[in-house]
């Protein structure tokens, strides 16, 4: 899990959608109608949490909101401050490995209200300073800047372990990353280890995290987190008090605590002397950086296989490799999709694809796309539709994909295979979760790896006739999927004895698959037999899942007792899981609390932070205010501008609950100056504005487009002070400034400076309405193309405005001037400018756990603008305005948290600068939300 800004959606759900509420000591629980079962659920977990777990990390209890979204199809959940509010994003996963099969609900409780507990318990110290000063939005900073981000995920990690039969604690997929590091004898450095790399697989804060967090319990008993956790949020200790509060309670080191926490998982995995090397560790060993994900190999023939390859260079595509050169054909790009899954039978590829809803931000879908092998077309068989993980039968008649519906039930669906038309549900009476269907032998029946409502997995054999379902394996928790077929015999992957490997059921018999090249200390997925008895699968490693093929004959089966299938999924020698609360999670009954309506209008103000900005010359604080639907954003704001020395005071809100957007503001301006013929000029100022806006945006095959568009009514009035408030008319006038924005751009990889191809133009016109006449209007365009190399990227940009000649009032001017001079608003400029961008080192190198280089990159710019206005005597002013030069930007980590970019520009004018600037300019490029960053949000998983 990890701690990150995560975008909380504004304005995501239509107002057609119905919301209900219990409302408890512990948590309001707010809902769609139709999710009562699930919200009794939560609130029930929640309630007993409360009292059971809380202890561990301190005494203090305050009620959250719980909000659960249905619409998406996005698995993920949060918790943040500014304001104090959790979402749960209830649609599971396909992938049992990754996250586990507790029903997802349930899990989301027992891990995010975790998080609760940790931000009900670090207002201490110098973080309820900030508190007090800065509100939620402060605690949050101080929050972030105290405690690192491994604590905030390894602590939920650990406890949706321990009050669970499972838990990611428990999952073999779970420790992969640090097993793969190990195994391919990746000895990276701690920082390298907290802020991640651009160029090697770097794994997340999540099993990190936990393995110190369940060290640090297991050695110094369930109150040691408590006492760390609690000083490191007080600052005790300014600098490092986290590491100071465990050198303090450990008596060691914080970096002797950390390498004996990573000896205590990975000393027992280490594999006896003179044990051969499995093929896929040499392999990793040998690569210096990540390679590729090649996932879900599947056989074309005897010769080629056909998988998903991505990597850090390039976005996921299908690809074949010829088993004979293993020379690769890159064949076409995958769509945007939620996972890399697929199904290949007699030249036809069907997968899902994910799209969004172009308004509701919280509305999502997965469609069916079917990818024709001969012919290269990848055509959309389904339209706003949920369905997941689909397979295609023999005759390529039928289609069979599980359905995710937004009331939380679950059914596999038949399709047909030319339209996406549905020709039946299958009956689903046992209510369970379907995963990974696959058409069994003859197409009249589906092998399913299921979980059941208590998250337990088996191995299903569903009859598609009349719904009937043959369980073929006991029920249990350790984890099963990726099935699939060959004439009667069923492969899967599933985790047991602390390990992913391979298994196979024929004519009754279960069978350990044991693979060649070596037994690997990390998980074996996504087998499939192909002619003639080969077998292709891939192993997670450092650099990247890797395909594997084998001839035939070169597997053993070993036979497996029915009985002796089930194994409790072990805890890693952590037995402080074995302690308290474990289990507790089976003995929660669902909670009876009275539901009620839970109105759009309901807490509609809701302020909880003083947030401060700085873009110099601009200083603002603004108090905010988010409602806990996310519907309405309020600030109440004051700034001061230290050029001219004004003061500004202000009220803004944006209403996000209807198609469009509705904008209302005011603000007054005290000490407005400026010189007119050699005398200052003073003023006061005042603005009211009312406009609308429609933001869509569109995630659809291959690109992503947004477009918005709308306009404000602004009333200006004047109102001039001193000697010369008598010479000036005072009277008000209103403007309009429509607008539209539009971006069209592909899919990026990690590191690509900027997508290989993508559109922007962006137009805007101010008009003065009452009064007199005034206007402006700009228009810019940005194209991206691709550069020498995958990386690298061609922008080639244009821009052009126009105002009125009159000068009875004067916009604010946002024309893209060429850089390195000093940016004039003249009454007609164009601009066009080319740029090529390109990553230059990727140094992986900080110090001090203060800074952390990630990335640096390089912009080669030349820009050419043209501008052209009147002297007083009506005579016309032309001129010229060209310059290049480069900018040398840094990509960092600061304190292993926030990510910060900066640059240096140098720019060498071509023509005089209109207010006499020497050619070579150097200007340092910072970042403008420095203050406003921090951790707000804990959430179940990254979204890529």
């Amino acid at each position: 899990m990890s701690t990150g800004i995560y975008a909380q959606v504004f304005g995501g759900n239509p107002p057609s959608l119905k919301w209900q509420q219990l409302n408890t000591d512990t948590a309001r629980i707010i809902f769609p109608t139709g999710l009562d079962s699930q919200a009794q659920f939560v609130a029930g977990i929640v309630h007993r949490l409360a009292r059971t777990t809380r202890s561990t990390i301190g005494p203090h209890q305050r009620k959250i909101n719980v909000v659960l979204q249905n619409q998406t199809t996005i698995a993920n959940g949060y918790v943040s401050l500014a304001p104090f509010r959790s979402e749960f994003q209830l649609t599971p996963e396909q992938n049992s490995f990754e996250l586990g099969s507790l029903p997802w609900a349930k899990m989301l409780a027992i891990h995010e209200y975790r998080h609760v507990q940790q931000y009900n318990n670090f207002r201490v110290g110098l973080s309820g300073g900030f508190y007090y000063l800065f509100g939620e939005g402060g605690q949050a900073f101080a929050n972030s800047l105290s405690v690192p981000n491994w604590f905030w995920e390894g602590d939920a990690v650990y406890q949706e372990t321990l009050v669970s039969d499972q838990g990611r604690g428990r999952q073999p997929w779970f420790f992969n990353s640090y097993r793969a590091l190990w195994a391919g004898d990746k000895r990276y450095s701690w920082m390298k280890l907290r802020n991640g790399s651009f160029r090697d697989y770097v794994p997340d804060h999540y099993p990190l995290g936990y393995m110190l967090i369940a060290y640090g319990r297991e050695r110094y008993g369930d109150d040691f987190w408590r006492k760390v956790g609690r000083d490191a949020a007080a600052f005790h200790g300014l600098f490092y008090p986290l590491q100071g509060a465990v050198r303090r309670y450990a008596g060691v080191s914080f970096n002797q605590f950390r390498r004996d926490a990573f000896d205590y998982f990975c000393l027992p995995l280490q594999p006896p002397a003179g044990t051969a090397i499995p093929t896929v560790e040499a392999f990793a060993r040998a690569r210096k950086h990540f390679f590729a994900n090649e996932e879900f190999p599947q056989f074309l023939g005897t010769d080629s296989i056909l998988y998903m390859r991505s990597s850090y260079k390039r976005i996921p595509a299908f690809v074949i490799r010829d088993l004979g050169s293993g020379a690769e054909t890159r064949l076409r790009t995958r769509s945007i999709s939620l996972d890399n899954y697929f199904s290949y039978r007699n030249g036809r590829i069907v997968y899902s694809a994910y799209e969004t809803d172009p308004r509701w931000g919280w509305r999502d879908y997965g469609v069916i796309r079917l990818l024709n092998l001969a012919t290269g077309e990848d055509k959309r068989l389904t339209v706003r539709s949920r369905y997941f993980a689909p397979d295609i039968s023999e005759d390529g008649r039928t289609i069979v994909a599980v359905q995710e519906a937004t009331d939380g039930s679950c059914q596999l669906h038949l399709l047909n295979a030319t339209d996406g038309s549905l020709m039946r549900p299958i009956p689903n009476p046992d209510g369970l979760f379907y995963t990974y269907p696959k058409f069994y032998t003859g197409d009249n029946a589906i092998i399913t790896a299921v979980r059941n409502r208590s998250g337990e997995m088996s191995l299903a054999l569903v009859d598609l006739h009349d719904g009937g379902t043959r369980y073929l394996l006991p029920f249990s928790y350790q984890t099963i999927g990726f099935p699939s077929v060959r004439a009667d015999t069923i492969w899967f992957t599933a985790s047991r004895n602390d390990q992913d490997r391979v298994y196979g059921l024929a004519g009754g018999q279960l069978f350990r698959v044991w693979l060649p090249h070596g037994d690997p200390r990390t998980g074996q997925y996504q087998f499939q037999e192909g002619p003639g008895g080969q077998a292709t699968w891939n192993t997670f490693t450092a650099v990247g899942f890797l395909a594997d093929t084998a001839g035939s004959g070169s597997f053993r089966l070993q036979p497996i007792a029915e009985g002796d299938w089930v194994k409790a999924p072990p805890v890693q020698r952590i037995d402080s899981l074995e302690k308290g609360p474990a289990g507790l999670l089976g003995h929660i009954a669902p909670g009876h609390y009275p539901a009620t309506t839970y109105p759009l209008a309901s807490h509609l103000i809701n302020f909880h932070s003083w947030r401060p900005y700085i873009n110099d010359p601009d200083y603002q604080l603004s108090l905010v205010s988010d409602n806990i639907l996310n519907t309405l954003e309020t600030q109440v704001y004051g700034v001061y501008n230290r050029n001219e020395q004004y003061k500004q005071v202000g009220v803004e809100a944006t209403y996000g609950g209807l198609y469009p957007f509705l904008d209302a503001g005011w603000d007054y301006t005290f000490d407005r100056n400026a010189f007119y013929r050699i005398q200052k000029v003073f003023w006061n100022e005042s603005e009211t504005r009312a406009g609308f806006s429609v933001p869509l945006n569109w995630a659809s095959h291959l690109h992503f487009t947004s477009l918005q568009f709308g306009s404000n009514i602004i009333y200006n009035q004047r109102h001039y002070t001193g000697l010369y408030k008598d010479s000036f008319n005072s009277r008000g006038f209103a403007y309009v400034d429509p607008y539209i924005s539009f971006v069209h751009q592909s899919q990026q990889a990690q590191q690509q400076v900027a997508p290989r191809m993508a559109q922007i133009l962006n137009l805007s016109y101010s008009n003065a309405v009452t009064a007199f006449e005034a206007h402006q209007f700009l228009a810019s365009g940005f194209l991206y193309l691709p550069g020498l190399a995958y990386t690298h990227s061609l922008l080639l940009a244009a821009a052009f405005q126009q105002r009125d000649r009159l000068g009875n009032a004067r916009f604010s001017n946002n024309f893209p001037f060429s850089r390195g001079y000093s940016a004039e608003n003249f009454y007609r400029m164009w601009r066009v400018s080319a740029n090529y961008q390109l990553p230059l080192f990727y140094p992986d190198w900080g110090f001090g756990n203060m800074v952390y280089f990630t990335r640096i990159r390089a912009n080669l710019f030349y820009d050419h603008t043209h501008a052209m206005d009147f002297y007083i005597n009506g005579a016309t002013y032309n001129g010229m305005f060209r310059s290049f030069g480069s900018e040398v930007y840094f990509d960092t980590k600061w304190w292993n948290q926030l990510s910060l970019s900066f640059g240096i520009r140098y720019s060498h004018l071509l023509d005089p600068d209109f207010e006499g600037r020497g050619s070579d300019q150097w200007e340092l490029i910072l970042p403008l939300n420095i203050l406003s960053q921090g951790y707000s949000g804990h959430a179940v998983k990254p979204i890529d």
